[in-house]
């Protein structure tokens, strides 16, 4: 008989495990600093500096106060009638007693799949979005178990906790690209000999480092995302006090063939419940992790 899982400790060792991959994300940062400023030396090196932070924080605060609102945009959602969609309605009111969390905006999105996302800074700026799919195909209890996953993302900050990680891996990539470009306009070389070797070791270093950071933090957000769904999943099962409804639910989105990916954007991608191009495969390219596996470890709770 497979060992129990239990839902505390699934949430309280995908938290622990996110946190180290973040921490993975800095270093990179710190390091691609550290080996642009020898190889720029320090005139090129605060010039690159000074622009990355301003278009970071332009990045941050855009980022930071308008995710939902971009978000909602990028999926051509509408906000739910009442009237039109009581039984969603019923299902996000009863989730959020069970949660304690303030009532999130409801949308819903034109779209045949079974599928549902989560978005915006805080529990207070909450946003949950369902697509028709879901409503036609899901039963009451399969539906609260896909707005409980939701709202577990809610309850854990995972939104404001990937918007961090999003704003991480931009700089990265902004300071890397900043980097590359100025090598075409930086002719100076080292006051001696030794120097000027010292420091055409540490470009060739910032070339690569340049090149590959942008990927290995890619690697790490997405490593990033799987963890937050199996949390989100745990909390849904502390929500809903059981795991059939969400159990079901995953195995009707895993044998859902209904496609209409061209209406998301791969940006918003990993917001979903389940991967909505359907590339569900146990790799490090995966925005979630395979739906059987998921299934595996609430079956276990």
């Amino acid at each position: 008989m497979p060992e129990r899982v239990l839902f505390y400790d699934q949430i309280a060792r995908n938290k622990r495990n996110s946190i180290f991959l973040i921490i993975i994300i800095l270093i990179v940062f710190v390091l691609l600093g550290f080996v642009i400023g020898m190889a720029l030396g320090p005139d090129y090196f605060t010039i690159i500096m000074i622009a990355s932070i301003i278009i970071s924080l332009a990045y941050v605060w855009i980022g930071y106060y308008y995710s939902d609102k971009i978000a909602i945009a990028s999926a051509g959602a509408k906000l739910a009638d009442k009237t039109k969609y009581r039984t969603l309605y019923n299902a996000v009111e009863s989730m959020s007693l069970a949660s304690g969390l303030p009532m999130p905006k409801v949308y819903i999105m034109e779209n045949p799949q079974i599928n549902a996302f989560a978005t915006g800074r805080d529990p207070k700026n909450a946003v949950v979005c369902v697509t028709t799919g879901a409503l036609e195909k899901l039963e009451k209890s399969e539906l609260e178990g896909v707005i409980a996953h939701e709202m577990g993302h809610i309850a854990n900050f995972d939104i404001r906790f990937m918007t961090l990680v999003t704003i991480l891996v931009g700089m990265i990539a902004i300071i890397s690209e900043i980097f590359l470009r100025s090598l075409w306009f930086n002719k100076s070389g080292g006051d001696g000999d030794r120097d000027g070797r010292a420091q055409i070791i540490f470009i060739l270093l910032g070339i690569l480092f340049a090149i590959l950071a942008p990927l290995v933090v890619q690697l790490v957000q997405l490593a990033i995302s799987r963890k937050r769904e199996y949390t989100a999943d745990a909390t849904a099962v502390k929500f809903t006090r059981r795991p059939t409804g969400l159990i079901a639910a995953l195995k009707k989105i895993k044998s859902d063939s209904s496609m209409k990916p061209h209406q998301i954007t791969k940006a918003i991608a990993p917001l979903f419940i389940s991967d909505p191009f359907k590339k569900n495969l146990d790799n490090l390219m995966s925005t979630h992790p395979p739906l059987e596996k998921r299934i595996s470890v609430l079956e276990r709770m």
